[in-house]
């Protein structure tokens, strides 16, 4: 393995499935592994290979978090990867995955070896020996593909927080981070599908709202939670570093059948991302930052509910909706029972996406949710 000369290896790293449970699958999912099954044997007939990829992982300085996904690929196609972001959509979903694949995770000079599942993913929570944990702040992970020894081992980054980190942002990623027209969806599956990645939009404000966040709390995690696909990563994280957003991990989903049924529930997947949150990170205050084209409102306003006193503030990117009003004017809610969005921060009933006594602001971008948000203690002025 590269990079492992001169480590004895150990055993005592304790990994556990984090993401990916086993159960009888649906049938959609049996239809779907059958297909994949013959298709990856055929490809592995033509050449194809094993290819690992990575994806920021995070964790506290005793236990961490190790995603990866393994799929089948020509050769050659490791050399073209910088490319990769910038395709049409749909050329994103065009995969096969590798399940059974054997994969090396070393965190440290600790290792432990284990094996994809049904879609490919490796999602492990990695336990650290006593006495033997990570420093805050990027660290990484190195995964190698065992059942491709001649590639080369990976360095996956890993975001750690601990107990000195009190504030952290969740942000969902469509129409909060970038224009996706989730509402609207003929267009949203334009954006997604059709147009190159590299021609995306930010949301105007939201880019510099998020630098100003990162400088008032320098320790501060931001977490960027969507019910996107993993297929998309690529690209989404180029997105992201190219419109200036703070690094960070991106807790996507699947593509596809699940075990369960045809299709898997975004709003039970932003649940379950954030509570995952508050029980690795119970010193961290957050701020939820989402759009009201979907459910981030209801699904904030539960996440107060679930975890009292563990959310400073919650901020609402208001969109255009179909038929040409613009949920995003100041005005657009005015009596509508949530507050008065244009006078500043306000609370609001969990069905306004707070409970009483949690702060909730309202903008059509990131200056009007900056202004509103530096009214609020603690939030932008650390």
């Amino acid at each position: 393995m590269d990079g492992s000369e001169g480590h004895e290896r150990h055993h005592d790293l304790r990994a556990a499935p984090t993401a990916h449970p086993s159960q009888r699958p649906h049938l959609a999912a049996v239809v779907e592994d059958a297909f994949y099954d013959v298709v990856g044997r055929m490809l592995r007939r033509l050449g194809w290979r094993p290819r690992l990829l990575v994806y920021t992982g995070y964790g506290t300085p005793e236990k961490v978090r190790v995603m990866a996904r393994v799929l089948l690929a020509p050769a050659g196609a490791a050399r073209r990867d910088d490319r990769r972001p910038l395709r049409r959509g749909f050329r994103h979903f065009l995969t096969v995955p590798a399940p059974d694949s054997p994969v090396r995770v070393r965190v440290g000079t600790h290792e432990v070896d284990a094996v994809t599942d049904r879609s490919g993913y490796i999602d492990l929570e990695l336990t650290l020996p006593e006495g033997d944990t990570l420093p805050a702040g990027r660290q990484e992970a190195v995964l190698t593909s065992l059942e491709s020894p001649e590639a080369p081992s990976l360095p996956a980054p890993l975001l750690v927080l601990d107990g000195a980190t009190r504030f952290g942002v969740v942000s969902d990623i469509d129409d909060t981070t970038l224009v996706t027209g989730v509402p609207r969806p003929l267009l949203a599956t334009w954006n997604t599908f059709v147009r190159r990645a590299g021609s995306r939009r930010a949301v105007p404000g939201m880019a510099a709202l998020y630098r100003t966040l990162e400088e008032a709390h320098p320790d501060a995690g931001f977490f960027y939670v969507s019910n996107g696909a993993w297929n998309t990563a690529a690209a989404l994280r180029a997105f992201l570093a190219r419109s200036g957003y703070p690094a960070g991990p991106l807790l996507l989903t699947d593509w596809g059948p699940t075990l369960t049924g045809w299709f898997r529930s975004g709003p039970q997947h932003k649940r379950a991302s954030i509570d995952l949150l508050m029980s690795w990170f119970p010193h961290v205050r957050w701020l939820l930052v989402g759009d009201d084209g979907q459910h981030d409102p209801e699904i904030y306003a539960d996440a107060v509910q679930r975890w009292p006193d563990r959310v400073c503030a919650v901020a609402i990117r208001q969109v255009a909706h179909p038929g040409g009003s613009d949920a995003g004017s100041d005005a657009a809610h005015e009596g509508a029972g949530h507050g008065q969005p244009g006078t500043g921060p306000t609370t609001a009933d969990p069905a306004g996406g707070g409970e009483p006594g949690t702060p909730v602001v309202r903008g059509r971008d990131g200056a009007v949710l900056a202004e509103r948000l530096g009214r609020l203690p603690g939030v932008l002025d650390g």
